[in-house]
């Protein structure tokens, strides 16, 4: 059993991020910034409440009797508590035999073309610490894009108004950045999880550096934007970002509608309709956030069971990056128009370039990882370089559609000319359109998103084996790349 790791480090950073943001406010109110000291502890206090109402609700402590641990849970000492009760479950795993043990089965990622399944025996400490990490992952990401992201973004832009940088307000900018990236990382790990549940998953030390590398880059060059533009357009960087948040918050909602499904009744069978759409609403606003900063590795379906996309799109990430670099480019390029002698200390023109070449290298790590250390890769149905390739062939199809030949040069040279036009079949249509088109084919699993689970569910195309009362987990053949 591994060494709970990483609930260590994002119970560290949380302590950590929380100390610095209440010592930095008492220097705000002794210098009587009342202003600053509110919106510090602002964004200290919601994403902490966050916190403990997400630990409350996966571990489900509604429902059982613990009042000890609802209240150290109301007084922000929730993250702490679950730390030590995992460590002292660590330490306990085999001093006692346990009575009972479930078998799960996973499929290696296959090499050479073949892929063993591997059984092993699941006990019940194991389990419980299983709960724990993924509890702990998810609270890393809600305290990174809805916690520290603002505080980062808030301090650096004090900081270029007063020029200068006390030592509280620079540990907590350091802090703040560890824990976005950070956030950021276990949101991948966690994509690739829930999508390739199937699959023994092993990362490597090369991919966890490459998005550490490219994560980094990424949501630092982001930050330095907003703050440069609000900077000489304080009017303008509201209208800014509540339009990228409320577009990528209503676009789940947008999709949703569109497909005519019900409404998602199987979160939680303790919640009611209301309940359910408070929780979605927060996963919305959850998503919004991680996108307004950098590309979200989990993207939201709510249309699916599992309320996750599991395809691997492409199209769409090619576009959100195209779109944001483009963004990146035009806000940092109204900063250059209309700076004032406020940034005579600085070079302008060197330091646009060095935000842009920043992005660039956000793009190239981001690259190396999907086709080099991606740990499934094997199993994406298209390569990385090849799905941007069909991409920006589809971009370019689009451009000469609205020409006034609307007939692509290159057909016209190499194809000789036939006596009737011909007319491309609908389904080599729909399979330029996308490297992924798996995304309104049905599930063949369904995933638990309290406590990591797989439930196997009918399959008209009878992929599925039967599954086993006693813990005997058994998947489907078919995996989404």
């Amino acid at each position: 059993m591994r060494l709970p790791s990483s609930i260590f480090v994002s119970v560290s950073l949380f302590t950590a991020e929380t100390t610095a943001a209440l010592y930095l406010s008492s220097t705000y109110r002794s210098a009587g910034d009342q202003i600053w000291q509110g919106l510090t502890l602002l964004f200290t206090l919601v994403p902490s409440v966050l916190v403990q109402l997400t630990l409350i609700f996966i571990h489900r402590d509604l429902s059982r009797d613990r009042p000890l641990i609802l209240l150290l849970h109301i007084l922000q000492l929730g993250p702490i508590v679950r730390c030590l009760e995992a460590f002292c479950i660590y330490g306990s795993v085999g001093r006692v035999e346990e009575p009972y043990v479930s078998i799960t089965r996973k499929k290696q990622v296959p090499r050479a073309g073949q892929s063993e399944e591997v059984e092993r025996q699941v006990g019940q400490a194991e389990g419980k610490l299983f709960t724990h990490r993924a509890a702990f992952a998810r609270t890393s990401v809600i305290q990174a894009f809805l916690g520290s992201a603002p505080q980062l973004t808030l301090q650096l832009y004090i900081c270029v108004l007063q020029q200068g940088m006390s030592i509280g307000r620079g540990t907590l900018m350091v802090i703040s950045l560890l824990s976005i990236v950070y956030g950021a990382l276990r949101c991948n790990i966690l994509a690739i999880k829930i999508k390739y549940d199937d699959y023994e998953v092993d990362v490597r030390p090369s991919a966890y550096l490459c998005i550490f590398l490219w994560r980094s880059f990424e949501i630092a060059t982001r930050v330095v934007v907003l703050v440069l533009f609000s900077s000489v357009l304080q009017l303008w960087i509201l209208p800014v970002v509540l339009l990228n948040f409320l577009v990528f918050f209503l676009y789940p909602w947008i999709l949703f509608w569109q497909s005519h499904s019900p409404f998602p009744e199987n979160i939680e069978k303790t919640l009611t309709r209301v309940g359910t759409t408070i929780v979605l609403c927060l996963l919305t606003f959850l998503y919004a956030g991680i996108n307004m900063f950098c590309w979200s590795a989990v993207q939201v379906k709510l249309n699916d069971p599992d309320l996750i996309n599991k395809s691997q799109n492409w199209y769409r990430m090619a576009v959100y990056y195209m779109l944001r670099f483009v963004e990146n480019a035009s806000l940092i390029l109204l900063w250059y128009i209309y700076k004032t002698d406020f940034y005579k200390f600085i070079c302008a023109p060197l330091l646009v370039l060095q935000l842009l070449v920043a992005y660039a290298i956000a793009i190239f790590f981001m690259l190396v990882f999907y086709q080099f250390c991606h740990p499934c890769r094997r199993l994406f149905s298209s390569s990385m370089t090849q799905g941007l390739w069909n991409c920006s062939s589809l971009l370019c199809l689009m451009c000469n559609s609205t020409s006034p030949q609307n007939t692509p040069i290159g057909k016209t040279i190499l194809e000789p000319p036939s006596p009737t036009p011909r007319k491309e079949p609908a389904s080599d249509r729909a399979h330029e359109t996308g490297s992924d088109t798996t995304d309104d084919m049905p599930n063949d699993t369904t995933y638990d998103m309290l406590n990591d689970t797989m439930y196997d569910i009918p399959n008209e195309m009878g992929n599925n084996t039967g599954a086993g009362i006693n813990g005997d987990i058994c998947h489907s053949v078919s995996c989404d790349a």
